[in-house]
């Protein structure tokens, strides 16, 4: 029997020829289309694809739908669904209306998507890929063509793991070390194993730097720039000897590599790789894989940025505000009118504490003030929205549930007492106390400020009225001062009456919470 073979060149190459037999395309019993003048392409690293003419299409296509996609040697390819009897086979078709110069042979024609469940007779003459169709073997064409589809660094980790097996790469333990740009994480660390044939992520402290498993081993030595490691079992490396790799030798390992992975900013991260092959890795293993070691590279350090990205967010504007930025929300106006519960906490007596204890230690307890805070408003399900000073601005939005947002907000006031004053008990007998404002309402929140720097907050009546009064608690000596809503949701709270509150036009119902 013959064969068509598409035989290309060594280099990138995409060819069409006029396929010899009739062509049939069919979902289940149904003819989709026919013809004895259907175009076949070759393209380098692509499965051979037949491309119908219009007229021998037997099923209505519909007009474009939205979806496009582009081919540097084809052109813009649009797609139509196909009617069926019983159904419609979305984006089913697609087609050149303009095809480029290399591809004018099939301007105008169609192809079906292997996906939508078209199979294709290609009659007497089976469809055969071309022979040459890597241009620098599987593993280069798939870190071209494929690694990018990896939706996280741990995806990422384990398919490439599982290419380097089936490419002859006889590995058996896969680590991949990244520094992070994080308060409290130093990085990640992916470690993938045969025998396990999956991810475990970890993410170590700072306080790595000064493990003793860290600071005697490869992965501060390629971190520092030294150089990668090289050690296969059975050799005497006395002026390196790292616990780790006696660790795995003793598990089977025969052969083990440490490598760099730089990032363009100078970063250097750590890749290695064990193998328990008898004869340990290859020359050829070794070379492919530090030829690709910069495309790896690439591929681990936009996952960072966006971890990165998303941490320093997080950190700086809180958890919600970081999610809406990270998403897009970063022009100027940007945002929703929201109903909240809006505090405004105020550590009691700064001036005077920080006169009394110095500059260093004050900031120490002014942490430990944030620290309480923030801890009490995150377990109450809120979200700090930034230090103002000595101050603190949290929102516990409603989603609904104005009557959880507002005991939210009250249980955190509470909470932050009892802790600052577990501070106090700890400092000797140091005060540290705090007054709160507490208010609900509707506010905007989003993006304020100047167009090329902005601010993620809320603005709206109640926001103010929450720092209004923590203002009149402080010169009434409350530690919780709220509004008419929250009046009925606590037992013993305490009337204060109309309250005549500055830069406020009418006066506002108050009440004090003992705690």
């Amino acid at each position: 029997m013959n064969t068509q073979s598409g035989k290309i060149s060594s280099g990138y190459g995409i060819r069409t020829k006029v396929w010899p037999d009739r062509v049939t395309a069919r979902f289940g019993d149904q003819v989709v289309a026919s013809s004895t003048r259907a175009q076949v392409m070759y393209e380098t690293r692509l499965s051979p694809v037949l491309y119908f003419p219009p007229e021998d299409i037997l099923l209505p296509l519909s007009h474009p739908t939205p979806l496009q996609t582009f081919c540097p040697f084809k052109g813009t390819a649009s797609y139509r669904d196909i009617a069926l009897p019983d159904r419609t086979l979305a984006n089913a078709a697609w087609t050149y209306g303009e095809a480029l110069p290399e591809s004018r042979a099939i301007e105008g024609y169609y192809g079906f998507m292997p996906s939508s469940g078209i199979e294709i007779d290609t009659g007497n003459t089976p469809l055969v890929a071309p022979d040459d169709g890597h241009v620098s073997g599987p593993l280069v064409d798939w870190l071209l063509r494929q690694a990018w589809a990896c939706k996280t660094p741990e995806a990422l980790t384990e398919a490439l793991a599982q290419k380097l097996v089936e490419n002859g790469v006889a590995v058996s333990r896969l680590n991949i070390l990244i520094w992070s740009l994080h308060p409290l994480i130093a990085g990640k660390n992916y470690i993938w194993t045969k025998a396990g044939d999956e991810v475990e992520t970890f993410a170590p402290s700072y306080e790595i730097y000064d493990h003793p498993s860290f600071v005697n081993s490869p992965l501060l030595h390629v971190s520092r720039g030294l150089g990668g490691v090289r050690q296969k079992l059975g050799e005497s490396y006395p002026e390196t000897a790292f616990p780790v790799i006696e660790d795995l030798r003793a598990a089977g390992a025969t052969d083990y590599v440490a490598m760099p992975l730089p990032f363009s900013d100078g970063q250097t991260n750590v890749m290695t790789i064990t193998s328990d092959h008898p004869d340990g890795f290859t020359t050829a293993n070794l070379g492919l894989i530090f030829e690709c070691s910069a495309i790896i590279s690439r591929y681990y350090e936009v996952f960072n940025q966006r971890s990165n990205a998303q941490a320093l967010l997080e950190t700086y504007v809180g958890t919600r505000a970081g999610a809406r930025v990270l998403g897009g929300d970063i022009r100027r106006g940007d945002g929703d009118e929201i109903d909240a519960a809006i505090m405004f906490c105020d550590m009691r007596d700064s001036t005077r504490l920080e006169a009394e204890l110095g500059r260093e230690a004050f900031l120490e307890l002014l942490n430990r003030f944030f620290e309480t805070v923030a801890t009490q408003v995150e377990a109450q399900g809120g979200e700090i929205l930034k230090f103002i000073g000595d101050a603190v601005l949290a929102i516990f939005p409603a989603q609904g549930d104005p009557l959880t947002a507002r005991r939210q907000a009250m249980q955190a006031g509470c909470e932050i007492v009892q802790g600052l004053n577990a501070i106090q008990g700890q400092q000797g007998g140091l005060t540290c106390r705090s007054v709160m404002g507490i208010a609900y309402g509707n506010v905007m929140y989003g993006n304020i400020g100047s167009k090329a720097r902005l601010d993620f907050t809320v603005i709206g009546s109640a926001a103010n009225i929450a720092a209004r009064l923590g203002d009149y608690g402080k010169t009434y000596d409350h530690q919780i001062v709220v509004t008419r809503d929250f009046a009925d949701e606590r037992a013993g709270i305490v009337p204060l009456g109309p309250l005549e509150l500055h830069n406020v036009a009418e006066p506002v119902e108050g009440f004090a919470i003992p705690c």
